[in-house]
């Protein structure tokens, strides 16, 4: 398959992840010895956009925050249309807190609160999507939403965008509920956290060690630890951190069986 192919949209799925801090320097500091990534600069829209790269792959990018934004990663779905799926998401509850807006040449958005207060961004690609397939190391491999209402967030995501639902039982931690398009492919998860934390989307990295991955974001000035290496049954062994400017990351090594 040739590595820089493009499909049509692949609406329901997360293409793209952004990192929205006040010190970009900081952040590059962290993410890119982390992961073996690498930012280059491109114009967007009359402005300057930092992307990150993994390889010769495209896979995030960073900025600045807005006046008033929180520091945060930013998750990006894929839709046809954008402003439909504006107009899709507020009637079923969402506040919208960017209007659609395009960022010429790469793709028109929209970013949306959804109505348990998970911030999220819409995205059209002029381009099309990147294929389905294997997610290599130092890729985004994982979405997860938590949630203080997590039967609310279930219907919305699905009255707005389509998705249907499977679950996952997680023992002492409840139901885990699987967004899914196309029937049963499996595009990010929601769950509701027994004791209280900030309602989110956080994005995983796709990982060759977790434990290494563990103890280099600790030795580069991990924020905190919310899960130490961990193993999952049928997902992998997953650990999730702060960065040095306090923000959520997760990340995965998969489980080789599946």
């Amino acid at each position: 398959m040739d590595p820089n192919a493009k499909t049509p949209h692949l609406p329901g799925k997360f293409i793209w992840f952004e990192h929205v801090s006040p010190d970009l320097a900081k952040a590059r500091a962290f993410y890119e010895p982390l992961f073996g990534w690498h930012a280059e600069s491109m114009p967007m829209g009359g402005q300057t956009y930092h992307m990150l790269f993994n390889g010769q792959q495209g896979v995030g990018g960073l900025r600045s925050p807005s006046p008033g934004e929180p520091s945060q990663w930013v998750s990006y779905m894929s839709v046809d249309n954008v402003d439909a799926g504006v107009r899709a998401a507020s009637q079923a509850g969402a506040a919208v807190v960017m209007p659609p807006t395009d960022f010429p040449p790469v793709g028109r958005g929209a970013g949306l609160v959804d109505p348990t207060g998970g911030a999220f961004c819409l995205w059209t690609s002029t381009n099309g999507d990147e294929p389905d397939g294997d997610v290599p190391v130092g890729g985004f491999v994982w979405n997860e939403l938590s949630t203080p209402d997590v039967h609310q967030a279930l219907a919305f995501y699905e009255k707005a965008f389509g998705y249907t639902h499977s679950t996952m039982d997680m023992g002492d931690q409840g139901l885990y509920y699987i967004l899914n398009t196309h029937g049963d492919k499996g595009r990010a998860g929601l769950f509701q956290p027994k004791e209280p934390m900030p309602t989110m989307w956080l994005p995983y990295v796709h990982v060759a060690d977790c434990d290494a991955t563990f103890a280099l974001a600790q030795k580069l000035g991990s924020g905190f630890v919310a899960m130490p290496p961990t193993d999952i049954p049928t997902v992998g062994r997953i650990a999730i951190f702060g960065d040095t400017q306090g923000i959520a990351i997760g990340v995965i090594q998969p489980d080789p069986a599946m």
